[in-house]
């Protein structure tokens, strides 16, 4: 019985270490997937946002504007960059799109971004995963995600990437 016992510990700790593994080997592909399709990736802090309705009053879409702290990739020119979605609130009317990234006004972020083709504005690439909320670790006092891995390791992960 004690054998079966640490044979079963043994192959579900084997299973655990391959779930790990896999988890971590989808987040790299991940990563990598949104690295490549971004035309810029930047951090910064959001420092306005302006909602408004389109041109036929059918949808309202939210101008935001981020303070770049650094470029990750693309263009390293400007200090601020302006980024279009879709949703907002203009007087009593709110519009919430899901998988649609939100930003919040004084928010730290990551973003992976990509230039509109028909109009000058950056829109966040592949939605609400192109979108990485930055917090401070409140032990350490080191800037991590919510996801609790620490930015700085992220940024080099993605120059890494940027350089393959």
């Amino acid at each position: 019985m004690q054998v079966i016992r640490r044979l079963l510990l043994l192959l579900i700790i084997t299973l655990l270490g391959f779930h790990v593994t896999s988890i971590a080997q989808q987040a790299k592909a991940e990563l990598k997937d949104l690295t490549s399709g971004a035309d810029v990736i930047i951090t910064g802090k959001v420092t306005q946002q302006t909602s408004s309705w389109n041109e036929d009053k059918s949808r309202i879409y939210t101008l935001a504007t981020v303070q770049v702290d650094e470029y990750l990739k693309g263009n390293s020119s400007g200090n601020t960059v302006t980024i279009k979605y879709l949703g907002g609130e203009v007087d009593d009317i709110g519009e919430i799109y899901s998988h649609m990234p939100r930003l919040e006004d004084k928010e730290e972020v990551l973003l992976f971004l990509k230039k509109d083709n028909k109009t000058s504005d950056y829109k966040v690439y592949d939605g609400e995963n192109g979108k990485i909320r930055i917090v401070q670790d409140p032990k350490t006092g080191e800037k991590i995600t919510t996801s609790n891995v620490r930015i700085n390791s992220l940024k080099s992960q993605i120059k890494t990437i940027t350089k393959e």
